[in-house]
């Protein structure tokens, strides 16, 4: 899917307008954070997925849930 956009100034830099349908391909989002990166002659962007807690604990099921691992009595000033 190859579109054509303009490159604009912006302040001292140089931007770009996302067209929706790239975004939403892509995961983009007003606010969201990019990397951005230069491989040979192209300019990469990738969205920067940050996890919160309550979305990795949400993925907790009985299948990848795993038992405790017991390593033994305390050896130094381990938290009890």
């Amino acid at each position: 899917m190859a579109i054509t956009v303009k490159i604009r100034k912006w302040g001292n830099s140089l931007g770009i307008r996302i067209p929706k349908p790239l975004a939403e391909k892509l995961g983009f989002f007003d606010g969201g954070e990019v990397d951005l990166d230069i491989w040979e002659d192209a300019l990469v962007l990738r969205p920067v997925r940050r996890f919160r807690l309550e979305d990795l604990l949400a993925g907790i099921e009985e299948q990848n849930l795993h038992e405790e691992t017991e390593w033994g009595a305390p050896r130094g000033r381990e938290a009890w």
